[in-house]
């Protein structure tokens, strides 16, 4: 079956000069699929505004209408980080919207999976609180949709951006009809995402923060997965996956400090195909999330794309190599996860 991919240029139109989650991200990453073999491929699928009634259940309306006022008067910041400019409100409304299109084309079986390319990000942006350059919480939005339009009652996101995608992880704190799992560099940027922090009420056990150390790479990150994520989300059995992808732990991104390497990501993105295949009938959507080197960045979305269409590892490209840097061990870490997450509680599962 087809793999889709989401993109708009009205995607393009969010941007302020010099700022490092601008538009050069989107088109670097246009440019490599286009002069590659991946976009004959791939199957489009078309962008929609999100309507108002979908984008309430992740935002609050004064901060919706705080958004589209400040891009209403040309532009301007909603903190030190996070701009708003002429047409970002168009553009945050199409790029929820194109993640909540992408999980429909899925659920639909339109196609296998997709990876929506849309920004402005989303994962730290609050109900009432655009930060960490998210104006709208794309992958909250489309998680609604799925349990509260499409009726899913298990919906697993997997967060592997190096920052913790704290504003996801507060949308679901309280229920079970989604598991978040986040994998970040800690203590870093925005502070949240603790071991300790797993959830409460309904959803006690259903928050999975692994926070890494400085200089944590591949092998450690592909274990974490493996023995980790992998297990817990055997016992939730999620009916979708949808996946918060930043590339900015690679070991080169300028505004952070893991080692990944482009093979490293291939890797957690061949396991989370392999996951979707075996336990949700590969129902898998990527949506785009941090990573700021360009080049680094447009790789790691293509190898992304060919995980998704089955290619064989010796087709994932990596021109930029190994990480030069010692990894540290995380031997005590994992053991720790390991023993912390046998106990969670998956109510309605088993």
């Amino acid at each position: 079956m087809a793999t889709g991919y989401v993109y708009d240029p009205i995607f393009l139109e969010h941007d302020f000069p010099g700022h490092p989650e601008g538009r050069p991200r989107l088109e670097t990453i246009w440019t490599r699929l286009e002069k590659g073999d991946l976009l004959p491929a791939l199957t489009p699928i078309p962008a929609q505004p999100v309507n108002e009634e979908l984008l309430l259940t992740a935002h609050t309306r004064g901060y919706i209408d705080q958004v589209r006022q400040v891009a209403g008067r040309g532009g301007g910041h909603l903190d030190a980080d996070t701009y708003v400019a002429h047409r970002s409100y168009d553009a945050a409304l199409m790029a929820a919207g194109g993640l909540v299109e992408a999980t429909a084309a899925v659920l639909d079986g339109r196609v296998q999976n997709a990876f929506a390319l849309v920004r402005p990000p989303g994962h730290h942006a609050l109900r009432d609180r655009g930060m960490g350059f998210c104006l709208f919480n794309n992958v909250a939005v489309a998680a609604q949709y799925a349990l509260n339009v499409r009726g899913l009652e298990r919906v697993l996101i997997v967060d592997f951006d190096v920052h913790h995608g704290n504003g996801t992880q507060d949308t679901f704190y309280d229920t079970d009809a989604v598991l978040f799992f986040s994998s970040h560099q800690y203590p870093f940027y925005p502070g949240s995402g603790h071991w300790n922090e797993s959830g409460t009420g309904k959803g006690a056990g259903h928050t999975v923060n692994v926070p890494l150390p400085y200089g944590v790479g591949d092998g450690a990150l592909y274990t974490i997965f493996k023995e980790i994520l992998y297990p817990i989300a055997v016992r939730y059995k999620p009916q979708i996956i949808l996946v918060s992808a930043g590339f900015d732990a690679h070991w080169s991104d300028p505004l952070a400090g893991l080692n990944l390497s482009l093979i490293g990501y291939a890797s957690l993105c061949q396991m989370l195909h392999e996951m979707a295949d075996e336990l949700c009938e590969g129902r898998l959507v990527y949506t785009l999330e941090g990573g700021y080197h360009l080049n680094v960045l447009a790789h790691a979305t293509a190898n992304a794309f060919r995980t998704l269409l089955g290619y064989h590892p010796d087709q994932y490209t990596d021109p930029f190599g190994q990480s030069p840097y010692d990894e540290p061990a995380i031997e005590e870490l994992v053991t720790h996860l390991q023993t912390f997450n046998s106990i969670l509680k998956y109510s309605g599962t088993s």
